[in-house]
Parts: structure tokens; C-alpha cells; sequence
């Protein structure tokens, strides 16, 4: 009996383990200054072994009407609607860890595209985002929690 309690929980450690080095799956947004919620992702791996990430839900504020279109963004984001747009492209697993890093990251209400890394915690319930210009240290952090 206890043999068997020990390989459930043995086959759950290691199942939640796996799953914790998973990005894919549905992430809502929070604002890194507000901290309310600002959207929902979904992020999906590409034929390429790389990550992107889709707005699929722009989530309601009170006293905030949200924009409809990418305001000031470069081409191919020009005039594109934020509602289904892939906001984030090429993020990369870092073998070994639970970090993922060479993408990039637009922001549609500004229509600033940013170098993007990723880092999953331990549980796979939150994910960070590192988003910059050039340097690293200069970027800012936002938290997405695990929506799925």
C-alpha cells in the first residue's frame, strides 16, 4: 500500500514537473503597473520549435475603453486589429531551463516592438515576461498567470 502511494505521488511530481516547463496554454496579462488584468493570451509552439503568442480576449476595465486597432505600429502590424493579434513571435526554449529568450514583443497601444524573455516559475503558474530595447537592464517586467 504504501509502495503505491509513493509512485502516485512519485508519477504527480514528475508529470507537474514537465507540465511547469510547458509555456503553451491560455495566460492572462496583468498590467505590471496597475495590476489589473489587461488581456488573455494564448501562447502556442510554431513548426519551427519557437513560441508565439495571440491575444484572444481583451479584458474589460472599468473606466478604460480599449483600442480596437494597433495605434503607431510598424509593418506587418500597421492598422491590424489588437483582438487576435500575435503579439509575441520566436521565443526559444533554453534547454534545460525554464527560460525561453531571443523573441520579440510588440506592444499595440504604443506600436513599440521590444526584445522579449520569458521565465516560468517552478509551478508553471506564472510567467514572466522581460521585455527591452537593447539592454536588458533597462526593460521592465510584467507577470502573466496561468488561465488554463
Amino acid at each position: 500500500m504504501f509502495r503505491k502511494i509513493l509512485l502516485v505521488i512519485l508519477l504527480a511530481a514528475c508529470m507537474t514537473n514537465l507540465w511547469a516547463k510547458d509555456i503553451t496554454g491560455i495566460w492572462q496579462q496583468i498590467d505590471d503597473k496597475s495590476g489589473a488584468a489587461k488581456a488573455i493570451i494564448v501562447i502556442f509552439k510554431e513548426d519551427n520549435n519557437t513560441y508565439s503568442g495571440k491575444i484572444v480576449k481583451i479584458t474589460p476595465r472599468p473606466g478604460y475603453t480599449p483600442r480596437e486597432k494597433c495605434n503607431n505600429c510598424p509593418a506587418p502590424y500597421t492598422n491590424q486589429p489588437i483582438l487576435g493579434m500575435t503579439i509575441i513571435r520566436g521565443l526559444k526554449h533554453v534547454e534545460g531551463t525554464n527560460n525561453y529568450e531571443k523573441g520579440k514583443v510588440i506592444d499595440p497601444l504604443v506600436g513599440k516592438i521590444y526584445d522579449a524573455k520569458m521565465r516560468l516559475n517552478n509551478t508553471g503558474k506564472r510567467l514572466t515576461l522581460r521585455a527591452s530595447i537593447g539592454v536588458s537592464v533597462l526593460g521592465r517586467n510584467q507577470t502573466w498567470i496561468r488561465a488554463d
